[in-house]
C-alpha cells in the first residue's frame, strides 16, 4: 500500500510543482496567444495533480484530502524529480523542459492506461489527450527556436545545456514504481528517439554522456522547491483549514 501511495503522490508531485512553475508565465507570456497556452497547460497539470491527490487521499485515509497532500507536506516528503522544480529561467527553457517532461509523461501514461490498478488506469487515459497536446505544442516551440533567428537558436542551446543534466532521473528507478509494477528505464529509448527526431528538425543536437542529478524521487530537493512551497503553502498553513 505505501509503494502504491508513494507512486500516485510522485505523478501528483510532478504534475503539481510543474503547474506551478509554468503559472509564474501567467500575464508574462511573449505573445497573448501563447501566454493563454501556457496558462491552460498550467491548469491540465493541475488537473491532473487534483485527479492523482484525490486517489492518493483515499488510500491514506483518516480523513485526508487532497488538499492535505498539496498544503500540508513538507519539502522532504514531496516525490518529484529535480527538473520540474526548477526555475522557469526564458521561454525556451520553459518550453524545452515542458517538451522533455511531456514526451516522458506521454509514454508512461500510455503504459498506465492498460495498468492493474484501475484507477490509476483511468486517470492515466483521461489525461493523455492533454499530453499529447502538450507535446505538440512544446515541441513546435522547440523546433521554431532552433530552426529560427541567430537569437533563438543561441536561447534554446543555453536551454539544452543547463537542463539536460536533470532528465534522467525521470529513468532512474525507485522502490515505489517497481513495487507498483512500473518499469521507467524501459521509457528511455523510445523517449530518446523521440527527442532526438524533433531536435533534428531544430537542427540541434541533443547532448551524450552529461552527469545526471537525481534526488527528488528520494525527497532530497534543491532549493527552489522550498520557496515555491512557501509560496504555494501560506495561505493553508497561516489559516489552517480556512475554506473559499
Amino acid at each position: 500500500m505505501k509503494a502504491t501511495l508513494d507512486y500516485i503522490l510522485h505523478l501528483a508531485d510532478n504534475a503539481l510543482i510543474l503547474g506551478q512553475r509554468n503559472a509564474e508565465w501567467c500575464g508574462h507570456g511573449p505573445v497573448l496567444e501563447q501566454d493563454i497556452a501556457i496558462s491552460n497547460i498550467s491548469l491540465d497539470l493541475i488537473g491532473q495533480a487534483r485527479s492523482f491527490y484525490q486517489y492518493a487521499a483515499e488510500l491514506k485515509g483518516s480523513g485526508t484530502t487532497e488538499d492535505d497532500l498539496a498544503y500540508l507536506r513538507d519539502e522532504r516528503q514531496f516525490l518529484n524529480i529535480l527538473l520540474v522544480e526548477q526555475p522557469k529561467g526564458d521561454w525556451a527553457f520553459t518550453t524545452l523542459r515542458q517538451f522533455l517532461f511531456s514526451s516522458y509523461q506521454q509514454l508512461l501514461f500510455q503504459k498506465l492506461t492498460t495498468h492493474a490498478d484501475e484507477r490509476l488506469a483511468a486517470i492515466a487515459e483521461k489525461t493523455l489527450k492533454e499530453v499529447n497536446y502538450h507535446v505538440r505544442w512544446s515541441s513546435e516551440w522547440v523546433i521554431r527556436l532552433g530552426d529560427g533567428t541567430e537569437e533563438s537558436r543561441s536561447r534554446i542551446l543555453n536551454a539544452i545545456a543547463s537542463i539536460w543534466t536533470f532528465t534522467g532521473e525521470m529513468f532512474m528507478s525507485e522502490s515505489f514504481e517497481t513495487a507498483s509494477g512500473i518499469v521507467v528505464t524501459e521509457l528511455e529509448t523510445s523517449w530518446r528517439e523521440k527527442i532526438k527526431t524533433s531536435f533534428a528538425e531544430a537542427n540541434i543536437d541533443a547532448p551524450d554522456n552529461t552527469f545526471m542529478r537525481s534526488g527528488g524521487k528520494k525527497g532530497i530537493h534543491s532549493e527552489h522547491l522550498g520557496f515555491i512551497l512557501a509560496e504555494m503553502q501560506y495561505l493553508q498553513r497561516s489559516y489552517p483549514g480556512c475554506e473559499w
